[in-house]
């Protein structure tokens, strides 16, 4: 939730741990979703397919930098 708030745009009001929820029903667009695509390219090496950029639940983004974080 950092990130997205820091890097995305996520207003505080919107910050939630349902990991069901989709990227898009966070009402962030796709300009939001490079913006936090980068950043966790930087900070953790992982990469998110931007080809299904609005499909990602917050659960597979948390899950893909959990699996990099423990693979390193």
């Amino acid at each position: 939730m950092d990130l997205l708030s820091q890097k995305a745009g996520l207003p505080a009001h919107q910050r939630t741990d349902r990991r069901e929820l989709l990227f898009i029903d966070l009402d962030l667009d796709s300009l939001a979703f490079l913006q936090l695509q980068g950043e966790l390219k930087r900070r953790f090496g992982v990469e998110l397919p931007d080809d299904r950029a609005q499909s990602y639940t917050l659960g597979e983004i948390v899950d893909a930098v959990d699996s990099t974080a423990t693979a390193a």
